[in-house]
C-alpha cells in the first residue's frame, strides 16, 4: 500500500517519537560507541559518498548554483574526514543529559532538583551543505534526541548516503540501536514540510538552516517551536585606533576565506579618521581577490581608480541589509564607535560583528552596544562556529534571544525537568 504524503510524514514523526524514548534510555557509553562506529564508517565509505556527491554537484551546476553555493555542496576527502572527526569530537564531549542544573531543599523538607533532559524529536531543515547531515544527527544522537533531516534537493544523494552510513554503523555497534533515531525525509516535495511541522504531538522543535527565504517560510508555516537564524549580515569595524596590519588580516579572513558561509563579513565599516590611509590598502587586496565593492560616497571617492568600474559600485540602501554569500562587500566610512554601533544594530542580523582597535574603552563600548549573538574584539567573525567554540560539531547558530543564542552545541539541545523528592509533604 502506497502512503500519501500526509501518512508518510505522520509515520516518520511517530517513528521518531518512539525512537526518542528509546534513545533517552541509552547510556553515555552506548551513545559514544555508536558515534565512534559511525565516524569510522564514514571514512570507510568515502568513495561511495564522493560518488553520490558528484551527482549532486552535477545537478547543482545544471541548476546554476553560484560558485559559493557549489563550494558548500562539495564533499572531498578532507571534508568527509572532517565529518568523521566531528563525530569523534562529539563522542569525546561530556554527555549533556542527566546533569543537575540546580538543587534546593524547601523549608518543609521537599528536595527539588533541576535535571537536564533531551528535547525529544528535532526536525532539521537545511540547504546545500551535506556535512550538516552528520553534524546534526551526531549532536542530536548524543543529546538523546531523535532527528528528522530534510536537506535541499541539490544535496539529496549525499544526504541519503551519509545518513544510511551512520544508521547502518549504529545498528552494528549496538543491538538495541533505536530503529528510527536518524531519519531523512524521503521526498523533495515542498508540501512535506508544513505537514511535518503541524505534527505537534510528535515533533518538539524545528531548526532551519539556510537562506533567509527558507527560514522565513519554515517559521511562517510551523506549528512547533522554531529556532531561527534568518541571515548573517556580519560587520567588521576598523576603529580610529586600529592596528592596520591586524585590521587587514581580519577583514580579508572575514570576507574571502570562505564567503559562502553565514559568519563571513558582508560590510566593512571604517572610522573616518583612518579611512584615507586604510581603505586604499584593503581595497587593493579585496580587488586582487576579485571582490566587488559596494560603497558609500566617501569610500568610493577614496577607492576610485584602484579597480575597474565594474568592481566598484555605489551602495544602495538595500545592500546594507544583504547577505551576499559571495565575493561582494559593502564598505562605509563612519564617524566613531557610536555610529558604527548604530549602523550594525540597524542593518545587521544580530549574528557576528567585530571591532579592530587598540583602544580598550572603544572596544568595551562596542562589545556592550552591539546587540548580536557574538561580538568580537580584534578577531575575525569567522570564529562563530560550534567547532571553533569547542562545542564539537555544530547544530546551528541562533540569532533568537529566547533559549539558545549563538553557536548551538550539545547543551543547547537539552531542556530540563524538575524532580521533587519528599517524604509525605502535602501543601496546606
Amino acid at each position: 500500500m502506497t502512503l500519501n504524503l500526509n501518512e508518510q510524514m505522520t509515520q516518520l514523526a511517530r517513528q521518531a517519537k518512539d525512537a526518542s524514548r528509546e534513545l533517552a534510555k541509552l547510556t553515555t557509553a552506548e551513545k559514544n560507541a555508536c558515534l565512534l562506529a559511525m565516524a569510522t564508517a564514514l571514512e570507510q565509505n568515502t568513495p561511495a559518498i564522493k560518488e553520490a556527491n558528484v551527482k549532486d554537484m552535477e545537478f547543482g551546476a545544471k541548476h546554476n548554483l553560484s560558485s559559493a553555493m557549489l563550494d558548500r555542496l562539495k564533499l572531498d576527502d578532507k571534508r568527509i574526514a572532517a565529518m568523521a572527526r566531528g563525530l569523534r569530537e562529539v563522542a569525546a564531549l561530556p554527555d549533556p543529559v542527566g546533569k543537575t542544573l540546580d538543587e534546593r531543599t524547601r523549608p518543609n523538607g521537599l528536595k527539588l532538583q533541576k535535571i537536564s533532559t533531551p528535547i525529544g524529536v528535532v526536525v532539521i531543515i537545511y540547504e546545500s551543505r551535506p556535512n550538516v547531515t552528520a553534524d546534526a544527527a551526531s549532536l542530536c544522537f548524543k543529546s538523546g534526541n531523535a532527528t528528522i533531516l530534510r536537506g535541499g534537493k541539490e544535496a539529496l544523494n549525499s544526504n541519503q548516503i551519509i545518513a544510511k552510513t551512520m544508521i547502518d554503523a549504529g545498528r552494528i555497534a549496538l543491538s538495541g540501536f533505536p530503529e528510527h533515531a536518524i531519519q531523512v525525509v524521503p521526498t523533495t516535495d515542498r508540501e512535506a514540510i508544513p505537514i511535518l511541522l503541524s505534527l505537534t504531538q510528535y515533533v518538539d522543535l524545528c531548526m532551519p538552516r539556510g537562506g533567509e527565504s527558507l527560514i522565513r517560510a519554515v517559521a511562517d508555516c510551523s506549528k512547533v517551536p522554531v529556532i531561527k537564524h534568518y541571515k548573517g549580515v556580519c560587520h567588521v569595524f576598523v576603529d580610529a585606533d586600529a592596528d592596520f596590519k591586524m585590521a587587514e588580516d581580519i577583514a580579508m579572513n572575514a570576507k574571502v576565506q570562505r564567503p559562502g558561509v553565514c559568519n563571513a563579513m558582508e560590510t566593512l565599516l571604517v572610522d573616518q579618521s583612518v579611512a584615507e590611509k586604510f581603505l586604499p590598502a584593503i581595497g587593493e587586496k579585496m580587488f586582487a581577490k576579485h571582490v566587488e565593492i559596494r560603497a558609500d560616497d566617501r569610500s568610493r571617492q577614496i577607492l576610485n581608480g584602484l579597480a575597474p568600474a565594474a568592481k566598484l559600485k555605489p551602495a544602495a540602501e538595500q545592500d546594507w541589509f544583504t547577505e551576499y554569500n559571495d565575493y561582494v562587500l559593502n564598505v562605509r566610512v563612519v564617524d566613531g564607535v557610536k555610529q558604527a554601533i548604530d549602523h550594525i544594530n540597524h542593518y545587521g542580523s544580530a549574528h557576528s560583528d567585530s571591532i579592530v582597535t587598540r583602544n580598550e574603552a572603544h572596544a568595551k563600548q562596542f562589545l556592550a552596544g552591539v546587540d548580536s549573538a557574538t561580538v568580537y574584539w580584534n578577531a575575525s567573525t569567522r570564529f562563530t562556529d560550534g567547532g571553533e567554540f569547542g562545542m564539537g560539531a555544530e547544530i546551528g547558530i541562533s540569532t533568537d534571544k529566547i533559549g539558545a543564542r549563538g553557536p548551538m552545541g550539545l547543551d543547547e539541545l537539552t531542556t530540563y525537568k524538575w524532580i521533587g523528592i519528599g517524604n509525605g509533604q502535602v501543601r496546606g
